[in-house]
């Protein structure tokens, strides 16, 4: 289990030393709050709100509201170790910052194989991201590991590690291809049977082989289970 939390405390200080080497860099806060619910053993379905700030920017601390989000997914079962899903997203922008609102749907598929305490997933989405003025075709592809910190078997009070990497790749009639790319890495804690609470980091590289843009995320989420 040593290695595990070797691996997460390193990718933590991968992603603040990325941070410190900008002078020019951008931090933004993300707080969700989400609501799961199986309804049988093959279809459970998730509504989520999230929240997004800047707390940095333009080499001064702020704060600025940017969007709000309401989020659904339906997920189906296909067996023990994979399932479909399908989204749809409506973001808040108009009325906060002046940017486009937006409607995103989204397709998924998701592999997970569990060893021992380990945990490992595969997930592919394709999302339509439909704005005022272009529509946006993108497709992602994450891989992502978790762990009780204590034994194989998350208990009530412990906590736990979350680990990913993701490849972006969107696409337009009207702009270039844009690739872009995420490592996050968060502890959760399981307060009782229904509520989990996650904070972490995530670095994200955007528009890498056009303009770069690099961006910290601090995560904060809360996880309820109905």
């Amino acid at each position: 289990m040593s290695y595990i939390k070797h691996t997460f405390c390193a990718l933590v200080c991968f992603m603040g030393l990325q941070m410190l080497a900008q002078s020019d860099f951008e931090g933004l806060g993300e707080s969700s709050f989400a609501v799961n619910k199986k309804v049988s053993s093959h279809y459970k379905y998730n509504f989520a709100l999230r929240s997004r700030y800047f707390f940095y920017q333009d080499d001064a601390f702020n704060f600025e509201n940017r969007q709000i989000d309401l989020v659904h997914f339906s997920t189906l079962n296909l067996d023990y170790n994979h399932s479909v899903s399908l989204g749809i997203q409506y973001r808040f922008r108009e009325d906060i910052d002046g940017g486009s609102n937006e409607l995103r749907l989204t397709q998924q598929f998701n592999y997970t194989k569990k060893e021992g305490a380990l945990r490992f997933g595969h997930r592919a989405r394709i999302e339509q991201r439909i704005l005022d003025e272009l529509t946006i075709l993108r497709g992602r592809y994450r891989f992502a590991i978790d762990s009780p910190l204590n034994g194989e078997k998350l208990d009530i009070g412990e906590g736990y590690i979350v680990a990913s990497m993701e490849a972006l790749l969107s696409l337009s009639d009207t702009i270039k291809p844009e690739l872009d790319h995420r490592t996050t890495a968060q502890i959760g804690w399981l307060i009782s049977e229904s509520l989990k609470l996650q904070v972490g980091l995530e670095y994200r590289f955007e528009a890498f082989n056009i303009n770069t843009e690099e961006k910290l995320f601090v995560l904060t989420s809360a996880i309820l289970k109905i």
